[in-house]
């Protein structure tokens, strides 16, 4: 069996570019969420009211579920907290 090597876990996880694409952008944006949200030290209660989202939403963002939220749904709240979020596109290698 060869050894198979790649650039990030959702690479060898998912079935196409594409989707691994999106896995990539939407941890890239949960991961920053989540540091903002943290660095305003805040009851949960506020920062669900900081993103106009529900404290058990708050908490699936928090703990890293993924699969609740889409890309959309990430780059909405992203706005919320005060991040700007840009798209950089590259020819593939």
């Amino acid at each position: 069996m060869e050894r198979q090597s790649f650039d990030n876990v959702w690479d060898a996880l998912e079935d196409t570019p594409a989707e691994a694409a999106n896995m990539t952008m939407r941890s890239d944006l949960l991961i920053a969420l989540r540091q903002q949200v943290q660095g305003w030290d805040v009851t949960q209660a506020e920062a669900a009211r900081r993103l106009q989202i529900t404290q058990p939403r708050l908490n699936d963002l928090l703990r890293g579920r993924i699969s609740n939220f889409s890309l959309d749904a990430l780059i909405n709240l992203a706005g919320r907290a005060g991040l700007a979020v840009r798209l950089d596109i590259t020819e593939a290698a």
